[in-house]
């Protein structure tokens, strides 16, 4: 079952559907691989979606149950720091987590890059708040 109420919880600007539309069917490998390693709750159970609207952007992947945003960052990304910085802090304003993950990782460390994400905190179980600490 998917948290419906935190979808509807994000802001989210329609006139970028077509365009994430075309970036799901874009084919880009790096995300393709990416892809098939998490879909259909692959990783750790999880619902993600490919190309999600939030606000006036749109970000790689989004689990919805966790509040976690996957972003890809590859050659696209260069000389574009400022713009990267605005949107972590646009999302880090709603209550989201961005993690960032290297293309050149995710092309030549899946592996790492699974175990990286099976124990990153954002990911895994309640808040330490919560009573997660050993």
């Amino acid at each position: 079952m998917r948290a419906t109420q935190k979808y509807r919880s994000l802001p989210y600007n329609p006139a970028l559907r077509a365009r994430a539309k075309e970036l799901r069917k874009a084919g880009i490998l790096h995300e393709a691989l990416f892809w098939n390693q998490i879909k259909s709750g692959k990783l750790k159970g999880l619902d993600f979606d490919r190309q999600k609207i939030i606000g006036n952007y749109i970000v790689d992947f989004y689990c919805a149950e966790k509040n976690v945003i996957i972003e890809l960052d590859g050659s696209s990304h260069d000389g574009k720091e400022d713009y990267d910085e605005q949107r972590n802090i646009f999302f880090t304003s709603l209550g989201l987590t961005v993690i960032h993950i290297g293309v050149v990782e995710v092309l030549n460390n899946m592996e790492g890059v699974l175990v990286f994400l099976n124990n990153h905190p954002a990911l895994s179980g309640t808040p330490p708040e919560e009573g997660n600490e050993i």
